[in-house]
């Protein structure tokens, strides 16, 4: 089912495609006399939507309830109804509240360094050179005593090099209780 004003645009066009009035308001189930009809509304309802508009930016986790509650204060009565239909014509809504980033219980927490050569961590640090080339570095340190204890530096780190570093570090100073990666 088409609705009226979508019915009298279609008669106006089959009119102005050479059509009788009478002939297309006919074929379109339209009264003749509705041809020249203007709606008011869509003017009066701008003010409202302009001003929903403005209140929405203001207080964007009102919905259309609250901010007919923040209408009427300023002068503009309606009822639910109305400020519903207007609130949704403006294509406004309210953002999807988004859930907060918690902490995951089940995975263990990384125990602190308690002395020296029990946790490493490390990390990989992106520069450039003044010409423009990249520059990736690999940085292993001790945290319980912030000695670092290697850096790698090179234009591209595959994995191969990353355990090449760690097994060179394992036979300098001995393997430690835990290994951290920061690179998260």
């Amino acid at each position: 089912m088409v609705s009226a004003p979508v019915r009298r645009r279609q008669a106006e066009l089959a009119h102005r495609r050479g059509l009788s009035v009478r002939s297309a308001c006919a074929l379109m189930d339209v009264p003749r006399s509705t041809l020249g009809y203007e709606a008011r509304m869509p003017a009066k309802d701008k003010l409202v939507i302009d001003a929903m508009r403005k209140l929405s930016a203001q207080f964007p986790r009102f919905g259309y309830r609250r901010i007919h509650v923040c209408l009427a204060r300023e002068g503009h009565a309606m009822g639910w109804d109305r400020a519903h239909r207007l609130w949704s014509q403006a294509g406004l809504q309210v953002p999807r509240k988004r859930p907060r980033r918690r902490i995951a219980s089940n995975r263990p927490r990384p125990l602190p360094a308690a002395g020296p050569n029990q946790v490493w961590a490390y990390d990989f640090v992106f520069n450039a050179c003044a010409n423009g080339q990249q520059l990736k570095c690999l940085t292993v340190i001790d945290e319980w005593t912030r000695e670092s204890l290697a850096i790698d530096m090179q234009g591209s780190i595959r994995s191969k090099r990353v355990i090449e570093v760690l097994t060179r570090l394992v036979s300098l100073h001995g393997a430690p209780l835990h290994l951290r990666s920061t690179n998260v």
